[in-house]
C-alpha cells in the first residue's frame, strides 16, 4: 500500500468514527452531565491507548516535553471536550459538526504560518469552496440553530485547531503517533480530573445502554479516531492535506444522526456533502501543500 492510498485511509475512518460522536454524544447526554461525559470519554480512551502503546512499543516521553503534551491534552481532548458538549446541549448533531468543520481552514491558515506550509491556488480555492459546501448545508433549510450552542462549538472548533498544530509539533520532535495520542489523553485525564467524582456518581446509576454508549464513545470515538488520526498527521508532508478531510464530517454525521437518532437530512445536506467530497477530492489530487 503506497504512503497516500494509507493516509486517505487513515482519514477516511477517522472521520467515520469521528462523526459518531455526534448522535451517541447526543444520546448520552440524556444521562450524563456534558462535564463527567467528557471525562468518562478520556478515561475510557486513556485506558484503551495505553493498551495499543504497550503492545506497539511507545516510549516514555521526555520530561522537558511533559508541557507540551499537557497542553495537547488539554486542548484536543480536556477543553475540547468540556466545549463539544456544553455545545451538543442545544445544538443538533448536523449543526454541531457543520461548526466543527471550520477547523482544517483554521488549522491551514496557522500551518501555513507556523510551518510555511503554502498551498497552491487550487488548494485555496478547494477549501473555500468545501467550507461553501458547509454553508450550504447550513442555510439550505436552517438547519443550523443559532444559540449559545454556537459559541461552544466555535470554540471547541479553535483548540482542535490548537491540538492539530501541537500534534505536528510533537510529530516533528520524534514521537510516534501512538505516543502523541497516548499522552495526550492521559494529559486530559488530568485537566477534566475535577469532574472525576461526579463521573464516577452518573456511571454507577447508568444503566447499560448508557453504558455502551459511552464504551463506543471512549474506545472508537475518542482513542481508536485519534489514534489513526495521528498516525496520518505523522504519515504526511502537508497538514493540510490530512485536516482537509474534517469537512467530511457534517455530512458524515448527519448521516450517522438519521441512522441513530432518525434525523432525516434534507437536500441542503445532501447538495452540501456533494461540494464537500468534490472538494476534498480535488484538494487531494492538484491542492498540494509545499513547504
Amino acid at each position: 500500500m503506497n504512503k497516500k492510498l494509507k493516509i486517505n485511509l487513515l482519514c477516511f475512518f477517522t472521520v467515520v468514527f469521528w462523526s459518531l460522536a455526534f448522535p451517541f454524544s447526543k444520546v448520552a447526554l440524556g444521562h450524563f452531565s456534558p462535564n463527567t461525559l467528557g471525562f468518562l470519554r478520556v478515561c475510557i480512551a486513556s485506558i484503551a491507548l495505553s493498551i495499543i502503546g504497550r503492545l506497539t512499543g511507545g516510549r516514555l516521553p521526555k520530561k522537558k516535553d511533559l508541557g507540551w503534551f499537557l497542553l495537547s491534552g488539554a486542548c484536543g481532548f480536556g477543553i475540547y471536550l468540556f466545549a463539544f458538549n456544553r455545545g451538543m446541549q442545544t445544538l443538533t448533531s448536523a449543526s454541531s459538526s457543520i461548526v466543527i468543520a471550520i477547523t482544517p481552514v483554521l488549522t491551514a491558515l496557522v500551518a501555513n504560518y507556523l510551518y510555511k506550509e503554502k498551498i497552491n491556488i487550487i488548494g485555496w480555492i478547494t477549501l473555500i469552496t468545501a467550507f461553501l459546501g458547509v454553508a450550504v448545508m447550513m442555510l439550505w433549510d436552517g438547519v443550523l440553530s443559532i444559540n449559545n450552542g454556537i459559541f461552544w462549538t466555535l470554540g471547541a472548533s479553535v483548540v482542535f485547531c490548537m491540538y492539530n498544530i501541537l500534534n505536528r509539533k510533537l510529530s516533528m520532535m520524534g514521537y510516534k503517533a501512538i505516543e502523541i495520542v497516548n499522552y495526550s489523553m492521559i494529559s486530559s485525564v488530568l485537566v477534566l480530573s475535577p469532574f472525576s467524582i461526579d463521573g464516577i456518581k452518573e456511571l454507577t446509576t447508568s444503566d447499560t445502554y448508557y453504558v455502551f454508549v459511552l464504551l463506543m464513545l471512549g474506545t472508537l470515538s475518542n482513542a481508536l479516531a485519534y489514534y489513526l488520526w495521528s498516525k496520518a498527521l505523522t504519515l504526511t508532508d502537508n497538514t493540510s492535506d490530512v485536516t482537509n478531510y474534517s469537512f467530511l464530517t457534517p455530512f458524515v454525521a448527519t448521516l450517522m444522526g438519521s441512522l441513530v437518532l432518525e434525523e432525516v437530512p434534507g437536500m441542503g445536506t445532501l447538495v452540501g456533502g456533494a461540494i464537500i467530497i468534490t472538494s476534498i477530492i480535488i484538494f487531494s489530487k492538484k491542492g498540494k501543500v509545499r513547504g
